[in-house]
């Protein structure tokens, strides 16, 4: 017998109106209905007609996800933490990489014959001319390179990150790091940019720190070619500060082979807290930015712009990281 959706209402204790109210992302439903609605439909495996509710409320319950590239761990991540997201909100989410392809990017927004309600673009930039697009539905950026001045954008603290790591050095005695692949842009600059800011504040000569850009080619083999030739130019290099754990995870292994200790010769910190730093020898110390927080404030976003109660200028929420200290920069044991 198919489940419908006086099923579920009866199930939840609640009214049919009520369940409508959830399904369809209405404004103005306590949260703990909220969640005892989810958990009927969970228990009673409904399925909502999506084609009835886009007919009557104009929306369809999915939300397009670009994605630079899903090879990338973080990116993949995140991807996965968005989906996570949109699934606890009743919506679903429908992911296409983008490439970084001006063209796909202009199809992902492309309103014509599309059922998204919003699109979340991560890793990507919006194309120079998308105000048509963005009029049809909501966009919100997430890590992206450069603002626009149309959509609302999630990032990272760049400027946070960069003192945290600054101060670690500074306090396991380090003064002469090198910077590889630190090209990733945000609404707080570049963190090449934010790091030797950081560095000097805490005494280090920005001008004496060298910088190695890698491009969007920043991964485990780049890092490890990176890191060995950094060391074989600039043998006084004490710390390798990597745009990513990819890069720090290659830059641990070409140390390795060279017989170089670390931490004790030369400390290594990586960033985006990927599992794969957990496990590796030694364990790697990163900036973990919250994949699960910028999932929140991305849907948070999207979901003002839906329900009509966002502000018409673009927003940006900016938000926190933390430093995950291992042995990389310890020592065996740390972590």
């Amino acid at each position: 017998m198919r489940v419908t959706m006086r099923d579920v209402a009866r199930h939840a204790g609640v009214s049919v109106k009520t369940v409508s109210r959830v399904v369809n992302r209405e404004p103005h439903t306590r949260p703990e209905v909220i969640r005892r609605v989810h958990a009927s439909i969970d228990a009673l495996g409904w399925v909502p007609n999506g084609s009835a509710r886009a007919l009557r409320t104009g929306r369809t319950g999915i939300v397009g996800i670009g994605v630079a590239e899903l090879r990338r761990p973080y990116l993949a991540g995140l991807v996965e933490a968005l989906v996570t997201e949109a699934d606890r909100r009743g919506m679903q989410a429908a992911v296409e990489p983008t490439h970084r392809a001006p063209e796909s990017l202009r199809r992902l927004l492309d309103a014509r014959g599309r059922v998204f309600d919003g699109v979340v673009l991560i890793g990507d930039d919006l194309p120079g001319s998308v105000s048509g697009a963005l009029d049809e539905r909501p966009v919100v950026v997430v890590h992206g390179a450069r603002p626009h001045d149309e959509a609302d954008r999630v990032d990272e603290d760049v400027a946070e990150a960069a003192t945290l790591t600054a101060r670690h050095l500074a306090v396991m005695g380090r003064t002469r790091p090198a910077l590889l692949g630190a090209d990733r842009g945000g609404v707080g600059g570049s963190p090449a940019e934010a790091l030797l800011a950081a560095l000097a504040a805490t005494g280090i000569d920005p001008g004496a720190v060298p910088v190695v850009a890698l491009g969007p080619l920043a991964d485990r083999r780049a890092g490890a070619r990176a890191g060995a030739e950094i060391l074989a130019r600039r043998p006084e290099v004490d710390a390798l500060l990597c745009v990513n754990d990819e890069v720090a995870l290659g830059a641990l292994a070409a140390l390795a082979a060279r017989g170089i200790d670390v931490p004790g010769r030369v400390a290594v910190i990586g960033h985006d807290n990927l599992e794969d730093g957990w496990f590796s020898t030694p364990s790697l110390t990163t900036i973990d930015p919250g994949r699960e927080r910028i999932a929140r404030a991305a849907f948070e976003l999207l979901g003002a712009r839906l329900d009509g109660t966002a502000p018409a200028r673009a927003r940006s929420a900016v938000l926190p990281v933390r430093l995950v200290r291992r042995e990389s920069t310890l020592g065996v044991g740390a972590g």
